[in-house]
């Protein structure tokens, strides 16, 4: 029988196609803003990652010192990303992720919740993985009045929020409800960058949340 909670917060994951070892065009903007929070606001070099795609971020990390421990649901994702010789599972928010785990310092998860069925269940998970006083830094694409007025001027909203892209974004923050909902798993925001383009018109924001202790 099947169960409709799970095809609640089940994704078809088939559709996240990897082909490739290369970093996604986002890495090109958001690198530079990620590494300087992560020297700022983490306590340990200990670091897990939430939708680690291919691996290229996790990559990243470890050449400059990191250990990283990281999930994707994609099987095509993780063919590549072992190839690496990177601590990379499959798995999902799904799954009891700490209880497999165990907990860390940091948490980061970049472009994922966006995806997520379940934005409650998915800050759940970020909470449960991480240790007491640990930092998780989530990004996701932008989205403030200026941005989405632009958006609607240039007639490029439809194309924005697009509903035709397959395992595409289903959910669309604001600073504001990001932080709402890492509230409410007791998470507080201590940390904000908006990456790529002008301020206003940025492509995403890195947000920076502890847990309390």
């Amino acid at each position: 029988m099947n169960d409709p909670k799970r095809q609640f917060y089940s994704m078809d994951v088939s559709v996240y196609d990897f082909k490739t070892s290369e970093a996604a065009a986002s890495h090109g903007y958001l690198m530079p803003v990620l590494m300087p929070l992560l020297q700022t606001h983490a306590s340990s070099k200990r670091v897990f990652e939430l939708g680690c795609g291919n691996g290229s971020t996790a990559a990243r990390l470890h050449a400059e010192g990191f250990s990283v421990t990281g999930v994707d649901p994609s099987a095509s994702g993780l063919a590549v990303a072992t190839q690496r010789g990177l601590d990379l599972h499959q798995g999902s928010t799904e799954e009891d992720l700490a209880a497999r785990f165990g907990t860390f310092p940091v948490v980061i998860s970049l472009e994922v919740v966006e995806h997520v069925f379940s934005p409650k269940l998915y800050a759940e998970r970020v909470h449960d993985l991480l240790e007491p006083g640990g930092v998780a830094i989530i990004s996701t694409p932008y989205h403030g009045y200026l941005k989405n007025l632009a958006l609607a001027v240039t007639g490029k909203m439809d194309g924005h929020f697009t509903a035709l892209w397959e395992g595409g974004h289903i959910k669309f923050f604001s600073r504001q409800t990001l932080g709402t909902l890492f509230n409410r798993v007791g998470m507080e925001e201590i940390g904000f960058e908006r990456a790529g383009r002008i301020p206003q018109l940025a492509k995403s924001m890195i947000c920076v949340y502890r847990k309390g202790g």
